[in-house]
């Protein structure tokens, strides 16, 4: 299993999770100089219609665009995809099967955006293979709006690490916390397809051998060489050997499928479509 390539897709989801305060500075600031209201001036407010809205704004250091999403009154910064205009996210939740399985070490199929030409002042959102309608909020109405609201950081407080499963159908997934002081933190969950139970951790080991994630149940072993099995070891005595399930290929299953994250919000525009 590669890690490496795991730990890579968790940073995709939420690049800026590793904020640690709870409120943030929007790029437009208080509008206090020239540089914040030629962004202010830029930025963007398109919404569904249903009380959902994307903020699409400047983002100096790339040079694109980064988007914002909530429902008018706060407003939650969407993690932005690497070699993209800023408003390309990943969202497993939705799938386009017809986009490329790999290019530059992403699976394209769970990445999900945002179109905005602001020639034609027109705004879509494509979530997976389905398109939403969006409309352009009025300049000064826009600019008001964003005014009188509050920011803060993705939501998103794990990510995937690591997936097995036995001969019995049951599932051991891992996942890691995304926000610096949390990267340590692990979770492990246990169970059939759609009924992953959370398992209480006692300890994390981690040496060249692979690591052990040890909870009140048993001591689950991952194991870096292929060649070998990961274990799942219970009462010290009885082991069950485990196949390991490639992460980055199933995050649909993952998000959609297995339970441990029914009804989460992942900070994207998909979050209610």
């Amino acid at each position: 299993m590669n890690f490496q390539r795991i730990a890579a897709v968790a940073v995709s989801f939420a690049c800026s999770a590793s904020l640690a305060s709870e409120s943030l500075q929007p790029p437009w600031g208080k509008e206090e100089n020239l540089g914040q209201k030629m962004v202010m001036e830029s930025t963007a407010v398109c919404t569904d219609g249903k009380g959902h809205y994307i903020v699409v704004t400047p983002e100096e250091e790339r040079g694109g665009d980064q988007l914002f999403y909530g429902d008018g009154k706060q407003f939650v910064q969407v993690p932005s995809m690497p070699w993209t205009s800023g408003t390309s996210f990943v969202d497993p939740r939705f799938f386009n099967k017809s986009a490329n399985p790999n290019f530059r070490g992403q699976d394209w199929r769970v990445v999900s955006e945002v179109e905005f030409d602001r020639k034609e002042k027109k705004c879509t959102m494509r979530c997976g293979e389905k398109n939403v309608p969006l409309t352009v909020v009025e300049t000064a109405q826009g600019a008001d709006l964003l005014r009188k609201a509050t920011y803060a950081p993705n939501p998103q407080e794990f990510a995937p690490y690591a997936l097995l499963r036995d001969t019995k159908g049951n599932y051991y997934f891992v996942d890691k916390g995304i926000k610096t002081p949390e990267q340590k933190n692990y979770r492990v969950f246990i169970g059939p397809r759609g009924s992953l139970k959370s398992q209480k951790m006692t300890n994390v080991i981690s040496d060249s051998e692979g690591e052990i994630f040890s909870t009140k149940k048993g001591d689950l072993r991952l194991v870096l060489d292929k060649a070998k099995n990961s274990l799942w070891i219970e009462n010290k005595k009885k082991s069950l050997e485990l196949r390991q399930v490639p992460v980055e290929e199933n995050l649909p299953l993952i998000y959609n499928d297995l339970g441990v994250y029914e009804g989460i919000r992942l900070g994207t525009p998909c979050d209610d479509q």
